[in-house]
């Protein structure tokens, strides 16, 4: 059990990384006018990603703010979520693993 709850938590981090990368690369696409947001399509999902990467990225843009007019955050969000899936999971399940001799 304690194995299966460690993959559910480092899948969702990495869908996590996954849409913020997404968003990022959403909005240097609007902003090189590569995607038109008159599309509904693509506002659509513009709306989504950002809906789903807003309540991580939204604290940090509280504290760190843009600089030069480029926004730092997700790269920071990465960073941040990707430390906790290779290093903070593992060390969180590691008694549960020996408990279970898995």
């Amino acid at each position: 059990m304690g194995l299966f709850l460690e993959q559910i938590i480092n899948g969702l981090l990495g869908l996590m990384i996954l849409v913020i990368v997404l968003n990022v690369v959403m909005s240097w696409l609007i902003v090189f006018e590569v995607v038109n947001l008159r599309n509904q399509m693509a506002r659509q999902l513009v709306e989504f990603l950002d809906a789903l990467s807003r309540p991580i990225l939204a604290p940090l843009r509280r504290f760190i703010p843009p600089i030069g007019g480029i926004d730092l955050t997700p790269f920071l969000a990465v960073l941040i979520l990707g430390a906790a899936q290779n290093a903070l999971v593992p060390w969180i399940f590691q008694p549960i693993r020996a408990m279970l001799g898995g």
